[in-house]
């Protein structure tokens, strides 16, 4: 599992622990009243990962022709490769997030590849960012482009608030022992960059091997009450709280402009 594939997982497995999460609802609020979505900004289009698909909602009938992000990719889909270039990307995106037809949503997640790209520029320039999460695994290679995503996202050019820091892979636990840890890509990267950086720490995701069969059979490790799902609910209580306090203590974010 790459680092890029294992952090998505993350975004997608985020993604449905809103649904799950108290602090996304008020009193007055159902489940069904939250409306969340999300798309990869460096491959739009691409078939959504398993886990989600168990998910998956009949295509809506549209109006205006707006293409419907629910709409179920071809069976094949997965099998095809998609070779663009980073203007293609990034014009492929604008139109998928102008374009589509998304409802009205309360949040909606956007992964992007790290460091930065054509990718990331396009995305500023296309939406008012409420707010950016930097997924990282412990290592000094991964901390390497977490140092330059902030360090992009705070910029006075850009700046978008990042909301925190995400440790992904934090430790190993055996599903059996899930009271033993080993640091196998090292220990404690995210947090320390996030105290170095001033930052708040979402969450430390463990790495369980019960992730990768979840998510291959469509069965998130959030609807589990190991310590990955337990650490994912409390992922998505911590996010949700911070866009909170985000939204209370400063001014929306604006499209960056073209000069």
């Amino acid at each position: 599992m790459t680092k890029k594939i294992a952090n998505s997982v993350v975004v997608v497995i985020l993604l449905l622990a809103f649904l799950q999460s108290p602090a996304a609802y008020s009193a007055s609020q159902s489940l069904k009243e939250k409306e969340v979505s999300a798309v990869a900004a460096d491959r739009p289009g691409a078939p959504k990962p398993a886990v989600i698909t168990d998910k998956q909602r009949e295509a809506e009938q549209r109006q205006d022709n707006a293409a419907d992000p629910a709409q179920p990719q071809p069976a094949d889909a997965k099998a095809k490769a998609i070779l663009w270039r980073g203007a293609m990307a990034s014009n492929a995106l604008r139109q998928l997030i102008n374009e589509a037809d998304w409802g009205e949503l309360d949040y909606f997640v956007i992964d992007v590849p790290p460091g930065t790209s054509d990718i990331h520029l396009t995305l500023v320039q296309t939406l008012a960012i409420t707010g950016a999460i930097v997924v990282t695994t412990p290592q000094q290679v991964a901390l390497a482009d977490a140092r330059k995503g902030i360090s992009m996202f705070m910029g006075e050019h850009v700046n978008v608030p990042v909301l925190g820091i995400v440790e992904n892979m934090s430790w190993f636990t055996p599903a059996a022992h899930p009271d033993e840890q080993y640091f196998i890509f090292g220990r404690d990267g995210g947090k320390e960059l996030a105290e170095k950086l001033g930052v708040e720490l979402l969450g430390q995701i463990p790495l369980v091997a019960g992730i990768c069969k979840g998510s291959d059979d469509g069965m998130p490790v959030v609807r589990m009450n190991d310590v990955s799902g337990v650490a994912f609910k409390k992922l998505a209580t911590n996010v949700v709280e911070a866009i909170d306090r985000r939204n209370q203590t400063l001014p929306p974010t604006e499209v960056v402009q073209t000069h």
